[in-house]
């Protein structure tokens, strides 16, 4: 090590990268960055030759439909999810992140993926986001002790907590979709963009969707849907409290309607 070399350096270096938020190493193998890279060109193919080689597409991975038909418990999805091996996330992620609250819920809450704490303790909504969500459910009556049940349309953590990719997105729906059929929610909660356009098929950002009703439809479910602001967004712009707060009361309004209201 060199003698000008600070004190401390490599000590403070991580310290910064952790408050950065760089966690987790998402390489396999270590690869250095000191290295020559090899000119690429040397092994371009060119077009000519290109356009007579045939080219192999792998199939996409997905879930097998026909067993996801045949589940009819939360136990039987859970044991599913858990040897499912086509979606990557799983190999990076620490644990499967599948619920909580009340099964018995009429009321059921999507996120869309976990974070870190998440992440390392297996539930949903447990960071600081999770402690803001749970004031706003309280402030309309709603606690995973009593009367809502929490899942997302990922399971299983992002690295980085980075957004998940459309692709991610693709393979997991129909789990999500399922767990939504085996609770027979009467009201869906909606918090985040990922969330809500997933189960909408929409390509409308979220400040364009929240503040009114929708009807999620699958199967031979129709259930009232409501979207809201990521409390990770609130978070960074409190200012948006306010129409989380406007978004709770449509959810309140609708929970008297269906006489779910505590």
């Amino acid at each position: 090590m060199p003698q000008n070399f600070p004190k401390n350096a490599i000590k403070e270096t991580f310290e910064w990268l952790a408050e950065v938020g760089v966690d987790e190493v998402i390489l396999d193998v270590p690869q250095s960055r000191f290295e020559k890279k090899a000119d690429i060109s040397a092994v371009k193919i060119s077009q000519d030759v290109s356009s007579q080689v045939e080219k192999v597409v792998m199939p996409k991975a997905s879930v097998d439909l026909k067993a996801l038909e045949k589940i009819n418990t939360l136990e039987g999805l859970r044991d599913y999810m858990q040897t499912f091996d086509h979606c990557a996330l799983k190999q990076t992620a620490t644990n499967m992140v599948f619920s909580d609250g009340n099964p018995e819920a009429k009321v059921m809450v999507v996120g869309e993926a976990p974070g870190a704490d998440e992440d390392r303790l297996g539930k949903p909504f447990v960071g600081m986001s999770g402690q803001l969500l749970d004031k706003a459910l309280l402030s309309i009556g709603l606690s995973r002790e009593k009367n809502i049940y929490i899942s997302n349309i990922i399971p299983w953590r992002p690295p980085g907590n980075r957004p998940p990719t459309q692709e991610e997105i693709d393979i997991c729906l129909p789990l999500i979709q399922k767990h939504i059929e085996l609770i027979k929610p009467e009201l869906l909660i909606c918090v985040g963009g990922v969330s809500v356009k997933s189960l909408l098929k929409s390509k409308e950002a979220i400040s364009k969707l929240r503040g009114k009703l929708h009807i999620y439809g699958v199967a031979d479910q129709a259930v009232p849907l409501l979207a809201t602001y990521h409390p990770a967004f609130l978070l960074r712009s409190p200012y948006r409290k306010r129409d989380v707060w406007l978004d709770l009361l449509i959810a309140k309004e609708k929970m008297t309607e269906l006489g779910l209201a505590a």
